[in-house]
């Protein structure tokens, strides 16, 4: 059964028995804790935390997931993969566990020829938390097993909770028996067990969790250590059939790399490399990586994920040069994913149809980063041929886990192929060493992730305001002024009476104009005016959705809610709620000139705008020209100039998207109602919450005033619109002005007096240059007519203030070539300039065979000026910071001629 069949088959079985289908979510969710989704139930969780109220009572989902933990795994075990898919079926409040149980044993265990998986009930074995009677007697009870089938495991196997204090409940897992051949026989079933044993594991396959979420946990220590501080109001069901290991029992496959969306990845590498799959572990472990981390990171730059140094974007970056890397290492060195890309996308894109829109924008992201390592390792190469050299030259032949450690951290470069070119010249790598640092690194890196968890806000205090009294009324769109009802004021997260003057609360309202923060757009600005007072409102947000809260300071009187029989006056600043309309009306714009230009992959991935501001990211991989730069300022005055009309209307996520509707990446949508906003139609079209203008002119004008990189594969563009723009533009008319009027020239002629201009400054220093340098080389002569004889060597210790070390080098070259040619000659010249000192000594041939040599002086004198250096014997150089110690190291190079004259 192919994996499109299967994921068809999961979702209409639970159709069938009223749940909503709902669509994947993207990979990237504002998420503290989680870096990607990385389990079925992470778009549900502020359903199951209390935080919203979800729209349906039953919901079935196929979700992608990543998980990154066991990167350096994959390929090892047929266990490990990043991306995977995760079907669920979810109950918030509606069925429970034996609805759950009945659901899940009917779909798995129904022929094939009536919809269902087919899998005999032979090999199916279920578990249970052990000690958990209730679900125990279920499974009994619904499939017609005896006790003896039933597994029972300790909480670390079969207990959820998200490790954090909130919802968490026992687990029932449907395990599958692969056969003697995968593990031991024995007792299986009769004997509780804290968890699955690992020699059972590849036998008694897990294919579907059932989580019961009944309990609400307090002080979660651990994932086995936790308070029970009672029972949930609502019982919940959260479960996960992976589809990828439902797809290799049910297409005969050993492992999760077979399957029939996986493995042409794997049959092009062995077109490419010559190697068969099969024919070794370390190959097969290779052939693994390769089919896993083309389809993980071809998922992730879908979802917009560019490669970075950091969090997303690094993980992105070691799963496609872990590809290369891996392809490489059977043997092939051109570029490897032009050739296994496409091949993962025509595997991928009828269960993701995005994949074929973003086609252009996921293959240039992929292929520059190819490109990239593949510089990288021909610097890496480079500088592993340098580290190599010093340990043969100390004589040894092993490399230190630390120069391992930094040319992976440091340069990208793998220890794999650390490893393969040292054996090439006889070497061994401290391999202890390396894997020591790495694990400190790993260490430090869960320690920071540990660091960001409980960050969920405590948001119990507004979901209470909310249940209460319902959602805010909110009227941004319709009006600018309210006259409204104080419902809530908060003070350190907790409820309070009154606000001195000066001080700063948050207000709930039951009707507001006010604009909370959201899509790129910044809070309205405003007052709120009481009877005897004004609060200055300060920020606007919606911390559980429904419910805005409206961060305030008392600027006048002081405030008690329930003073003046409620009455209370919100007003938007109109002045600020204009230039926030210009801002993200002309955020659209750009965006649409922008795609013009560059073509329709140049997708925004994140915005920032305020009143008369806008910046935008978006995915490309190089800089803009300056004729790009004018195209899209130009094209978007043009819009301007058009007057064209702007319009918003709601819809279902489906009906914007085949309206040809642009999603931003990582933003998550409501499934059942988005906004969609046009300018001049089909030219803008973009799901969007925030306020616009109503006419394209009235953004009034569009300023480009930067593009620049914001990470590798990410650029941004600035501009300035509105009054803002114009003052922009006046500011620079100013300057123009100002300019002409120095150099009485006009507007038209001013680029070329001044490119005349600098170039007569460029002649002028290059003519200065010349004389100083003959000034200072008409010195070298009396300089050297002044050398000292200490024991029979021509000595010259000079000072020169103000030469920096071009300067100093060239003067010490100069007097060593007039010193007398048959006599041993030294010159150390010490100059200093911007607060920065310059060592060169240089010494002939005829001093370095009485055993003077120049690096030895440099090295003397160095410690004294604050600095260090060296080189050769015949000439070296170094630098300093302490010019107050010249004198001395003058002195000092005198005594070392002398010493070693001597010797």
């Amino acid at each position: 059964m192919e994996t499109a069949e299967i994921r068809r088959r999961f979702v209409s079985h639970f159709e069938q028995n009223g749940h909503t289908a709902v669509p994947s979510a993207s990979l990237l969710l504002d998420d503290p804790n989680l870096l990607f989704v990385n389990a079925g139930m992470v778009p549900f969780k502020p359903y199951f935390l209390g935080q919203e109220t979800p729209p349906y009572n039953r919901a079935v989902s196929i979700q992608k997931c990543v998980r990154t933990p066991d990167i350096e795994d994959v390929g090892k075990t047929t266990r490990h993969g990043t991306f995977f898919e995760m079907c669920g079926n979810f109950s918030f409040g509606d069925y429970f566990k034996e609805e759950a149980i009945r659901l899940g044993w009917e779909l798995v265990t129904k022929s094939q020829a009536d919809g269902g998986f087919g899998l005999e009930e032979s090999r199916l074995w279920p578990s249970v938390l052990d000690g958990d009677d209730e679900a125990l007697a279920l499974w009994t009870k619904v499939t017609g097993l005896s006790e003896d089938r039933i597994v029972k495991l300790g909480p670390k196997e079969n207990y959820w909770s998200m490790g954090v204090p909130g919802p968490g409940g026992p687990c029932s897992e449907i395990l599958y028996d692969r056969g003697p051949e995968y593990g031991p026989d024995g007792e299986f079933a009769t004997t509780s067990r804290t968890s699955m044993p690992t020699e059972l594991e590849d036998r008694y396959l897990e294919i579907w969790n059932l989580v019961f979420m009944q309990d609400e946990l307090s002080a979660v220590r651990s994932k086995e250590d936790f308070d029970i501080a009672g029972s949930l109001p609502k019982k919940n069901i959260d479960t996960g059939m992976g589809l990828e290991r439902v797809a290799y029992l049910l297409q005969g496959k050993q492992n999760m790399y077979e399957i029939d969306v996986m493995f042409p990845v794997i049959e092009k590498a062995q077109e490419l490399t010559g190697k068969k799959y099969g024919a070794n572990h370390e190959d097969d472990v290779r052939f693994r990586v390769i089919a896993d981390h083309v389809r993980s990171s071809m998922m992730l730059i879908a979802d917009g994920v560019t490669p970075g140094n950091e969090a997303r974007g690094y993980v992105l970056r070691r799963l496609l040069r872990r590809a290369v890397r891996s392809v490489r290492l059977l043997g092939y060195d051109d570029h490897a994913l032009p050739e296994l890309l496409p091949v993962s996308q025509g595997l991928m894109k009828p269960g993701y149809p995005e994949l074929e829109a973003e086609w252009a924008r996921i293959q240039r992201v992929a292929y520059a980063e190819e490109e990239a390592f593949r510089k990288t390792l021909q610097a890496g190469t480079q500088i592993f041929d340098l580290a190599a050299g010093e340990v043969k030259a100390s004589g040894q032949t092993r490399l230190e886990g630390a120069k391992a450690f930094a040319l992976h951290d440091t340069y990208g470069f793998p220890i794999d192929l650390t490893l393969e070119m040292a054996a090439e010249q006889g070497l061994s790598v401290d391999e202890e060493g390396f894997r020591r640092l790495m694990a400190e690194q790993r260490e430090r890196a869960k320690a920071d992730a540990k660091a960001k968890k409980g960050q969920h806000a405590d948001t119990s205090v507004y979901r209470g305001i909310l249940d209460a009294n319902g959602p805010t009324e909110w009227l941004a769109y319709e009006t600018l002024a309210t006259e409204s009802r104080p419902l809530a004021l908060l003070s350190g997260g907790k409820e309070t009476s009154v606000l001195g003057n000066g001080e700063v609360g948050e207000l709930v309202l039951d009707r507001t104009p006010f604009y909370a923060e959201s899509g790129g757009q910044v809070a309205d600005a405003g007052i709120i005016e009481f009877d005897g007072g004004r609060l200055e409102v300060l920020d606007v947000q919606r911390p559980v959705r429904g419910l805005v809260v409206h961060q305030v300071r008392v600027v006048d009187g002081e405030f008690h809610p329930t003073v003046g029989g409620h009455a209370l006056h919100a007003q938007v600043d109109p002045e600020w709620r204009t230039g926030a309309r210009q801002a993200h009306s002309g955020t659209h714009v750009v965006h649409a000139a922008l795609r013009e230009v560059l073509g329709p992959s140049a997708l925004q991935s994140g915005s920032y705008n305020r009143p008369g501001y806008l910046r935008l990211d978006f995915g490309w991989t190089q800089s803009l020209t300056e004729q790009q730069i004018r195209d899209i300022e130009h094209i978007s005055n043009a819009a301007l100039r058009a007057d064209l009309p702007v319009g918003w209307e709601y819809m279902t996520l489906t009906e914007a998207k085949d309206a040809g509707a642009i999603a931003l990446f990582g933003e998550t949508y409501d499934d059942q109602k988005v906004r969609v906003v046009e300018i001049g139609g089909p030219w803008s079209r973009e799901l969007c919450g925030g306020t616009h203008v109503d006419r394209s002119s009235q953004i009034g004008t569009v300023v480009v005033t930067g593009e620049a990189s914001v990470g590798s594969g990410s650029r941004r563009v600035e501009a300035l619109v509105g009054i803002e723009g114009f003052d922009y533009l006046a500011r620079e008319r100013d300057v123009v002005a100002q300019l002409t009027g120095l150099l009485k020239t006009q507007p038209g002629d001013l680029v070329g007096r001044v490119e005349e201009m600098v170039e007569r400054l460029r002649v002028s220093e290059k003519e200065l240059e010349r004389a100083r340098l003959t000034q200072l080389l008409a010195a070298a002569g009396e300089i050297a007519a002044g050398a000292k004889d200490l024991g029979g060597i021509q000595v010259v210790a000079h000072r020169i203030d103000g030469a920096g070390g071009g300067d100093v080098r060239t003067l010490a070259l100069d007097i060593r070539g007039r010193l007398p040619g048959d006599a041993p000659g030294a010159v150390v010249v010490i100059g200093a300039a911007d607060g920065k000192v310059s060592v060169v000594a240089a010494v002939n041939d005829q001093a370095r065979e009485r055993g003077i040599s120049a690096n030895e002086l440099v090295r003397a004198v160095g410690p004294l000026v604050g600095g260090k250096g060296g080189g050769k014997d015949d000439v070296a150089q170094g630098g300093g910071s302490d010019a107050s110690r010249i004198d001395e190291a003058l002195a000092l190079v005198e005594a070392e001629v002398v010493r070693r004259a001597a010797s």
